[in-house]
């Protein structure tokens, strides 16, 4: 399909949004989803609707990754009746000087980082079921690395949920646990096409 605008309309669950086209280089264009700029009725409905996919798996806790995931967290805590969640962060605070962490490195900063996780908070999450949500789930590598954190201290993640997912790399990446997966909708990334503009990549 060809792009022709500097925008990208999306469905993610009843709602629609048109999300801005950002080059991350010549050959690779992101639509960003920035749930902080989305407003709060759109995070509530979609928090609510990703909670309905993830209420069969009868999560004790929600966990995330920090920033754009926290209002998702927020949001399908309050529509499942959670009380409390947990973030797996990727900048130093105070609180984490001692954290649990896990090396990672996202499509959209393209450097590595380390997720980190509040010793303090184990036990929120050791032997509970845990569903993971995010915002978006592109190639993978969050995903994972959060994965392995939070199995490494004891958490049982049950399900993966996350508002779109990007592209298809994060299949391959997350191989079996990519059946985890719950999403509200699907975006592909973009390349230049033959006559100057952008084309859909459901691969990328």
């Amino acid at each position: 399909m060809f792009v022709s605008s500097h925008t990208y309309d999306v469905q993610v669950g009843s709602q629609r949004l048109s999300l801005p086209l950002v080059a991350l280089s010549d050959e690779l264009t992101l639509a960003l989803l920035i749930t902080v700029d989305v407003g709060v009725s759109f995070m509530e409905s979609a928090g609510r609707e990703l909670a309905e996919l993830l209420r069969p798996f009868y999560a004790d806790v929600v966990a995330t990754v920090a920033t754009m995931g926290i209002p998702v967290a927020i949001e399908v805590s309050r529509a499942l009746g959670i009380d409390e969640y947990v973030v797996l962060h990727k900048t130093p605070k105070i609180h984490l000087a001692d954290a649990v962490s896990e090396p990672v490195r996202s499509i959209t900063t393209n450097v590595d980082q380390r997720l980190l996780f509040d010793r303090a908070r184990i036990n929120t999450v050791a032997n509970k079921r845990v569903v993971l949500v995010d915002d978006v789930v592109s190639t993978g590598a969050s995903t994972g690395a959060a994965l392995r954190l939070l199995r490494r201290i004891g958490a049982d993640v049950v399900a993966i949920g996350t508002l779109v997912t990007e592209g298809s790399k994060w299949k391959q990446a997350l191989g079996a646990d990519a059946d985890l997966i719950n999403a509200l909708g699907a975006i592909p990334v973009f390349r230049p096409s033959a006559n100057g503009g952008l084309e859909e990549d459901w691969i990328g």
